[in-house]
């Protein structure tokens, strides 16, 4: 089976080429869908699948990633909103604001959204992934977006090895439920 990875991001390639070995072929597609503004990372996700889907033909399967990161004490702030507030105010910035909170609980989420079907209306299946943990001071020098400030049983994600990372990952999660799904399917 072949299946197109909608993304910009090499690494979160390589991570899905580990959960598909054997299962499928991951080829990288870079296309620019238009990202919704939502409240629900499934909604994002969702739309993007559907809309690369049809810009790609509609003639193989196709599946986008959108993740974000909540924070217990800020409402879930940021959530679906990460990337921007990433890029606009940084992370240093978010552990700021999360900083003097007594309840520093996050959980980073993960929604894979894979497109198949009538190119016209696409069966979109979801997959979703979570971590719980908790937001610390900026550490380590691994990993990239939040990993710094997003602490799991008390090491951040920028400061494990990138299979530790994999092994626990709200990416790596909902992979392996994707790359099940597929696999099931398969037979």
């Amino acid at each position: 089976m072949h299946l197109q990875f909608v993304t910009g991001n090499e690494g979160k390639v390589r991570e899905a080429r580990e959960y598909f070995d054997g299962i499928a072929e991951i080829e990288q597609v870079t296309y620019d869908y238009a990202e919704i503004q939502a409240d629900s990372i499934e909604a994002i996700a969702r739309r993007g699948a559907a809309e690369a889907y049809r810009e790609r033909g509609g003639d193989e399967p196709v599946f986008v990633e959108d993740s974000g990161l909540s924070i217990d004490a800020l409402g879930g702030f940021p959530g679906p909103y990460s990337a921007y507030v990433e890029d606009t105010l940084g992370i240093e910035r978010v552990w700021s604001l999360a900083a003097d909170e007594e309840n520093r609980r996050a959980r980073f989420r993960s929604v894979i959204a894979s497109a198949s079907g009538d190119p016209a209306d696409p069966d979109v299946e979801t997959f979703t992934g979570s971590v719980a943990g908790t937001i610390v001071a900026p550490r380590g020098d691994g990993g990239f977006g939040y990993d710094p400030i997003f602490a799991y049983n008390g090491t951040t994600m920028a400061e494990m090895e990138p299979a530790e990372k994999n092994a626990i990952s709200h990416r790596g999660r909902a992979l392996a439920a994707f790359a099940e799904w597929v696999a099931e399917d398969e037979r």
